[in-house]
Parts: C-alpha cells; structure tokens; sequence
C-alpha cells in the first residue's frame, strides 16, 4: 500500500472505535466531510464496504472486521514505539489524556497538577470530565479517576485522595415546608435531587451508614443532573434535599445556607485512585503525573 494511504488506516480505526464520523473527526482533527470522503475513497480502492452508515449509527462490516483485527495491534505497537523513542529525550515530554468526573478534576487532580506542570513545559494535559466512567482504554485514555480501587483485569490503581464522606443537605426555605427527615425512611417524602438518571425499574437510592449498619435508602424526586455541581446548586436553589460530598457543601453548612440532615447516617466513601492500563514500560510523563498526583496522608508527609 502506499505510504500515503497509512493515515487512511487510521482514520479506519478511529471511525470503528468511537462507532461515529463526528467524534472521529474530532479526535483526528479533521471535517467529518474530509472524513467520510477518506473512508469512500479507502472502500473503492478494496472494492469492498468497511463500514455500514445510517443516520444514527456506524457499525463495521464482516471485511472490516477483519481488516481491524490485523491493523489495529500493529498500529497500536507502532505507536507505543514511537512513544519508547520519544522517551529517550533528556526530559518527560508527551500529551496525557486523563478521564475523570468534575468533582474529581477540581478537588484533587487539578490542584496537584498545577504545582508540577511548571516544572515540565514539554508534558500537555487534557482533562475530560466524564460520569459515564467510560472504558480508558477504548477511549484512548492514559490515566482514568474513579472512586475505590476495585478495577478490572490489567488496570493499575494508585491512591490520589482520601475517603470522602456524602453529606445530605437541605435549605432552611425547603425543610421549613417539608418535616426534618429523622429516620432514611422519611426520604420517600421529600424532593431528593440525584446524579445520574433514575435506576431503570425502580426508584434511585442513596447508601447510608450508621455504626455497623448499611443501607441503600430509596429516594423520590422529580429532578436528576448528571453533574455533582448541579446537584448542589439546585438543593442551594431550596428545590429538595441533595446528597453531595461533605467537602462542596462544607461553606454552605458553616454559612447556614444549607442545614445538615440525618447526620448520623452519612456515609464516608473510598477516595479517588488513578487508573491505567498495565503496559510493558511507563512513560517518563506518566511517571512524572503519577507522582505528582499519589496521595501523601498528611502524617506520613509530615514525617518526610
């Protein structure tokens, strides 16, 4: 094939990863018209169809498939090599991708990587806030942050943060119309405002402890945000009862702006780990982030 025709394959695979001309494009940094017109003009030099197009959907045909299974690994091969060679300059250098929710990026990643990133002008960063906890690999990802450290097969895990306990928290405007909930039962009479969508057949829950017992109390409300943020802005707002962690409702309890509720059952979750792929060398930039972003207990830090 002619050398030309190299970036072809690997508009291929990016057009089969994210199952969407747009987002490829996006990824590739090029028209979803020039796109398409690529993957055509690929199609009629093989005389076979790769992909299959609707109006909602791409799938990858039988030949594609096959094609993919071939290409694929050996692309990803070459590009780790490349990345091995960029390792042998005097400093790390490189562009990581890191996947994480919103909260996450604000209270612990950011934070940290602010103070480092000076240090090392030839490291890039893009953060992308993500709740859908989308495969890091599939996505292309370097590092993923998720809460716990319980991940799948090949994944690595390094603790970046804390355990964090959730605070339910309401207005004084809100509870002044609606009784102070005194058992987790109560929450199926008050406004509760989710993250995420409700859980298909049945009602959301938030999961509760109190000393030894653990429960997942079932809540009603008529709103739901996919952000953590929105969820406390719209309890701020005197719309229902939210269940945030402690840490972002922390100035509203101590300004009054929002009142604590069922206090005794807030619950302390695992912190958040840095998640990536097990990989046969670590690059020096990931190194460098893994590092910078490792949580230091603060007794252990005051021992160094």
């Amino acid at each position: 094939m002619p050398r030309q025709h190299y970036s072809d394959l690997l508009a291929l695979v990016a057009v089969a990863r994210e199952r969407s001309f747009t987002r490829a494009a996006a990824e590739l940094g090029m028209s979803q018209s020039m796109l398409s017109h690529t993957i055509r003009q690929m199609e009629e030099r093989l005389g076979v169809r790769l992909l299959t197009r609707t109006t909602r959907s791409v799938s990858v045909t039988e030949a594609g498939e096959r094609l993919l299974a071939v290409i694929a690994p050996r692309l990803k091969d070459i590009e780790a090599e490349l990345r091995g060679v960029m390792e042998l300059r005097d400093v790390p250098a490189g562009t990581l991708r890191i996947t994480a929710t919103d909260h996450a990026i604000d209270t612990v990643v950011w934070p940290k990587l602010a103070k480092v990133l000076p240090a090392y002008p030839q490291i890039k960063v893009e953060l992308h806030v993500d709740y859908a906890l989308n495969d890091i690999v599939q996505g292309r990802y370097d590092f993923g942050v998720r809460r716990g450290n319980a991940v799948a097969k090949d994944i690595l895990a390094v603790r970046i943060g804390p355990d964090q306990r959730f605070a339910i928290v309401g207005t004084a405007k809100y509870l002044a119309s609606h009784a102070m909930p005194t058992k987790p039962e109560d929450l199926l009479r008050h406004e509760c405002i989710v993250l995420g969508p409700p859980s298909r057949g049945g009602l959301p829950s938030w999961e509760l402890k109190r000393g030894q017992r653990t429960m997942h109390a079932r809540v009603n409300g008529r709103l739901a945000f996919n952000g953590i943020y929105q969820v406390l802005n719209a309890s701020l707002s005197g719309h229902g009862l939210a269940y945030v962690p402690e840490d972002l409702a922390a100035p509203y309890l101590k300004s009054g702006k929002l009142l604590p509720v069922l206090k005794p059952w807030w619950r302390k979750f695992p912190g958040y780990y840095l998640v990536y792929a097990r990989q046969s060398e670590t690059s020096r930039a990931m190194r460098v982030l893994i590092d910078a972003l490792r949580h230091r207990p603060a007794s252990s830090a005051a021992r160094r």
